[in-house]
């Protein structure tokens, strides 16, 4: 039997509503229910919406929150509670100095010399009390999240076997850590915080039994030269999209070298475009949701084809 993956990985609050609009569409064209997912990955804004999904929501009430048509008051309060547009002032407090001496690419080794964020987490905690069961865990067998330790330069993905005991709402909130903005999680002490600061989507860390066909939804990732506009665009693909890239793609050779068949859905121009250069701009939310809504279908179906996969139906 094929065993499918999940994954989705980070990107803020614009990232977030794009994601939603690729996976409409994937399900849409595969004609399935992402939460009959055998695994299901996510990474800080990716590990919001996999506790969702995880949870039960299905890819409509996501849209529906996305779009200020959802009914559900769990998902009226989380959307409702999305962080500012900008951080309170960090505390300047390094967690791992020596992270700068690392060349494991993407941004792992800034992490560690980043202030300690004086966000808010109550939100996301309060999503995962809202869905988690009685233990404290996600009702989904297969719902990992993934965080980034500074001091070990290691990436844990809580809810895979061996990983540090957490509940959903720690899980969570250290997955969605972003060093200087939300303050990382301690777990049996050790500091974790937002998995994105090592790798947008941690495909790799997918064991080669775990499932055959990975669908990657990466928002903070795209093909060389692909960005939003301006000034502003430039600064992002040079300091963050280019290295999430990067290392997404030695990560999708990996998984595709282990024998997975691997489908990445990236933004094009014409997302990038709608979506514009700051990820965590909260009012420019519903507008991105409606240019991705409009333009993410053809992301998906780019990156279908070009895995050779069918357009319609998964099974």
């Amino acid at each position: 039997m094929t065993r499918r993956a999940l994954v989705i990985g980070c990107g803020g609050t614009i990232g977030g509503a794009w994601a939603v609009a690729a996976l409409a569409a994937l399900a849409d064209h595969l004609d399935w229910d992402p939460r009959e997912a055998d695994l299901l990955q996510g990474t800080s804004a990716g590990a919001e919406l996999v506790t969702l999904l995880a949870g039960g929501y299905g890819v409509g009430d996501l849209v529906a929150m996305h779009t200020g048509r959802a009914e559900d008051p769990v998902l009226r309060r989380h959307i409702a509670a999305t962080p500012a547009s900008l951080p309170p002032i960090p505390v300047p407090l390094p967690l791992a100095p020596g992270s700068l001496l690392r060349n494991r690419g993407g941004h792992s080794r800034f992490t560690g010399v980043a202030p300690r964020g004086r966000g808010d987490a109550t939100w996301l905690q309060q999503l995962a009390d809202s869905v988690a069961g009685a233990d404290g865990r996600l009702p989904h067998p297969g719902a990992r999240l993934v965080a980034y330790d500074p001091r070990r330069d290691e990436r844990v993905v809580f809810g895979a076997p061996g990983a540090p005991e957490a509940t959903a709402g720690e899980a969570l909130r250290a997955s969605w850590a972003v060093p200087g903005w939300m303050p990382p999680v301690r777990l049996e002490g050790r500091d974790f915080v937002d998995g994105g600061a090592a790798s947008t989507a941690s495909v790799d860390l997918i064991g080669p039994g775990a499932a055959h066909e990975i669908y990657v939804i990466a928002p903070m990732a795209s093909a060389p030269g692909v960005r939003a506009p301006g000034l502003g665009g430039r600064a992002e693909q040079k300091l963050l999209r280019n290295p999430m890239s990067a290392v997404l793609r030695r990560e999708t050779d990996t998984a595709r070298a282990a024998g997975h068949t691997v489908v990445t859905i990236m933004p094009g121009p014409t997302d990038m475009r709608g979506l514009g250069w700051n990820f965590m701009n909260r009012r420019h939310r519903r507008a991105a949701i409606d240019s991705a809504g409009a333009h993410a279908p053809a992301a998906v179906l780019r990156a279908l084809h070009s895995a050779g996969s069918p357009p319609h139906r998964i099974g």
